[in-house]
C-alpha cells in the first residue's frame, strides 16, 4: 500500500484504510485468512439475526410486550444443566476495571489491582482504524510485557510483576457495527468478528502458555439465537486453531431489554463457553427507551440522573440476573457506577466514593460475585465492599437467590419509577450528548463529564430520552410541554456555552446529535451515522455514505 487511495487484498480481505505503523504485525496473511473463514461461515446468519432485531422492535412498537418464551420453557425448567466451571483466572472477579485499549489505559488498568480488566473495543473505544489496530498491538504487547508509555509531562508507565496483573477479558464490537476498512466481496466484515478474530488468532496460545485463556465479554446480544451464533463462532475458531473446545470463555452483557427475558437460555446456548452474565445497566436503560419509545406515557422515564438501580424495574432485572446465573453455576457481575473521582476536588471526590460504595454494597448484598469500576482509584472501594461480603471465598455462587421469583411483567414495570422531567435534565442531556460525540470523533470513547464517566451507552440514553420526550409530548415538572422547537432553542443555547478549542469537533458533533435526536427517524445507534460519516475512510478519501438499512440494523 503506497498511497491512501490504493486498496490491498490479502487472502480475500481488501484493506481500504491508510496503513498505520506496525499494522503488518496484526494483519498477517494467516490472521486475515482466519478472520475471512469466520466471516464467511457466519455472515448470512448475522444478517438474519439483525433482521430479527428489526422484526422484534416492530412487534414491540405495535404493542406486543416481551414475555418469557414458551418454546424454551424446557430449558428453564430443566434443573440439571450447568455452565462450565470457572476458568483459570476467572474464579475470583470481585473487582473488574473497564476501559479502552489505548496504551496508557492498558498499563493503568493492568496496574490497578483489579482482578479482571475488561479490555474494551466497544462502547468506550472509538473504532477508528488507528484505534482498532493499535488496540490489538497494545494487547499483544501487554501479554509480552513489551508495553510502556511516557506521558507528555514525562511520567513513565510500566507494568507491575506478572503475578499482580488482572485477567484480561476482551469486549469486541457488537454485531451491528461494520468494519468498513476490511471488505470481503465488497462488503464490510462485522467489527465483532474483526476484534475477536485478530485477538484470538494472535494470543490464544500465548494466553494458554501463561496459564489463562482467551476470554471475552459479548455486548448488545438481544436473544439466545445471537448467543448461539457466538457459540458456533467459538467452536469454529477453536477447531481452526487446534485448541481444545471449551477453552474460550464468554461473559454476556445483559444490556438489552429483550435479552433480560432469555437469560437462562443465553447461558444454555453458551454453556460450554459461558462464564457469567453482567448487568450492563446503562445500555439496558437505553435499550428499553429505544424499543418502547413510541408506546406512550407508561414507558416514559424521568431525568436520567433520577433513574437509579433502586427503581422497581431495575431491581427486578438485577435480582433475576443473579438468580439465573447462580442457578446455573455462572458468575453474576454487577454494573458500572457512573461516578468517577476527581483528584483536584476533594468534595466531589468524597461524593463519588460514597456513591460507588453504596452501589457496590447493594450489589454484593444482592449476591453479585463482583462489579465494575471505571477508574483505578475506585478499585480499593469496590474490593473493600466485596471483601467484606466474600471474605476468603472467591465468589458467592452458592447464594442461589431462590427467594427471587422470575417475573417477566416486573421487568417492564416502568410506570413505578418515581421522578420528574426537568428543563435542567433536558439541557444536561444535550450538553452530555454533544460533548461525548465530540470526544468520540477525536478518538476518545470514554470521557468524564461533571464527575460522571460517559461512554456511548450514557450518550445514547441522553439523546434517546429527548427523542422520546418530544414524541410523547412529555411535560416537565414546571408544566412545559417538550416540543421539537423548544429543544432546538435549548440546543442553540447549550451549544454557545461550550468551551471551544483549536481542532475541536463540536460542529460535527452537533450535526450528529441533531440527526439522532431531532429527526423523525430514530437511528438505532448514534455510532452508526457517526462512524459512516466521519470515521470511515472511503476509497477516494471522501466520507462514506450512511446506508438506511445499516442504521436500522440494531
Amino acid at each position: 500500500m503506497n498511497s491512501f487511495t490504493d486498496n490491498f487484498t490479502i487472502n480475500g480481505i481488501t484493506l481500504t484504510a491508510q496503513p498505520i505503523c506496525r499494522q503488518g504485525e496484526v494483519l498477517t496473511p494467516d490472521a486475515l485468512a482466519f478472520v475471512a473463514k469466520l466471516h464467511r461461515a457466519t455472515t448470512e446468519r448475522r444478517q438474519e439475526l439483525l433482521q430479527g432485531r428489526r422484526n422484534r422492535r416492530a412487534e414491540i412498537a405495535k404493542g406486543q410486550d416481551p414475555r418469557f418464551l414458551r418454546e424454551t420453557e424446557s430449558v428453564r425448567n430443566d434443573p440439571n444443566w450447568r455452565v462450565a466451571p470457572p476458568a483459570p483466572g476467572l474464579e475470583d472477579r470481585r473487582v473488574e476495571i473497564t476501559g479502552p485499549v489505548d496504551k496508557k489505559m492498558t498499563i493503568n488498568a493492568l496496574n490497578s489491582g483489579a482482578k479482571v480488566w475488561l479490555a474494551d473495543m466497544e462502547d468506550s473505544s472509538t473504532p477508528s482504524w488507528r484505534n482498532v489496530i493499535q488496540g490489538q498491538l497494545n494487547l499483544t504487547d501487554a501479554l509480552e510485557r513489551q508495553i510502556d508509555f511516557t506521558s507528555p509531562e514525562g511520567k513513565d508507565y510500566k507494568l507491575r510483576p506478572a503475578g499482580e496483573l488482572p485477567t484480561i477479558v476482551v469486549r469486541p464490537r457488537g454485531w451491528h457495527l461494520p468494519e468498513k476498512h476490511m471488505l470481503i466481496d465488497g462488503e464490510p466484515i462485522a467489527g465483532g468478528i474483526v476484534d475477536f478474530g485478530l485477538y484470538f488468532f494472535h494470543n490464544a496460545r500465548r494466553l494458554l502458555a501463561q496459564g489463562k485463556g482467551p476470554y471475552f465479554y459479548l455486548p448488545k446480544i438481544e436473544n439466545h439465537l445471537e448467543a448461539r451464533l457466538w457459540n458456533d463462532i467459538f467452536i469454529l475458531a477453536q477447531d481452526l486453531m487446534g485448541i481444545p473446545q471449551g477453552t474460550i470463555r464468554a461473559t454476556v452483557l445483559i444490556e438489552t431489554i429483550t435479552a433480560s427475558f432469555e437469560m437462562e437460555e443465553i447461558l444454555y446456548e453458551l454453556r460450554d463457553h459461558a462464564s457469567g452474565l453482567n448487568a450492563g445497566r446503562w445500555d439496558y436503560i437505553f435499550s428499553l427507551i429505544k424499543n418502547f419509545r413510541t408506546r406512550g406515557p407508561r414507558f416514559v422515564l424521568p431525568d436520567r440522573v433520577q433513574v437509579t438501580m433502586t427503581a422497581p424495574f431495575m431491581r427486578a432485572y438485577t435480582e433475576q440476573l443473579v438468580r439465573a446465573c447462580h442457578k446455573r453455576g455462572a458468575m453474576a457481575i454487577g454494573g458500572m457506577a457512573a461516578a468517577v473521582p476527581n483528584r483536584k476536588d476533594e468534595a466531589a471526590n468524597a461524593i463519588a466514593f460514597e456513591k460507588v460504595r453504596a452501589d457496590k454494597t447493594r450489589e454484593a448484598g444482592d449476591g453479585f460475585d463482583g462489579s465494575w469500576v471505571a477508574h483505578p482509584d475506585l478499585v480499593p472501594v469496590c474490593r473493600e465492599v466485596f471483601d467484606g461480603v466474600l471474605g476468603d471465598r472467591p465468589n458467592q455462587l452458592e447464594r442461589l437467590r431462590e427467594d427471587v421469583t422470575p417475573d417477566d411483567r416486573a421487568l417492564l414495570d416502568i410506570a413505578s419509577t418515581t421522578g420528574t422531567i426537568t428543563e435542567q435534565g433536558i439541557r444536561n442531556n444535550i450538553e452530555v450528548g454533544i460533548r461525548y460525540i465530540e470526544s468520540w470523533l477525536r478518538g476518545n470513547g470514554a470521557v468524564a463529564i461533571h464527575n460522571l464517566m460517559e461512554d456511548a451507552a450514557t450518550a445514547e440514553i441522553s439523546r434517546s430520552q429527548i427523542w422520546q420526550w418530544i414524541y410523547s409530548h412529555a411535560i416537565t415538572d414546571q408544566g412545559e410541554i417538550i416540543t421539537h422547537d423548544w429543544v432546538e432553542d435549548m440546543l442553540d443555547q447549550e451549544f454557545t456555552k461550550l468551551e471551544r478549542f483549536e481542532g475541536d469537533r463540536f460542529a460535527d458533533a452537533r450535526d450528529i446529535f441533531e440527526e439522532v435526536t431531532l429527526a423523525d427517524a430514530f437511528p438505532t445507534f448514534l455510532t452508526l451515522p457517526a462512524y459512516a460519516r466521519f470515521l470511515h475512510e472511503a476509497r477516494d478519501g471522501s466520507d462514506g455514505p450512511v446506508e438506511d438499512a445499516e442504521l436500522a440494523a440494531a
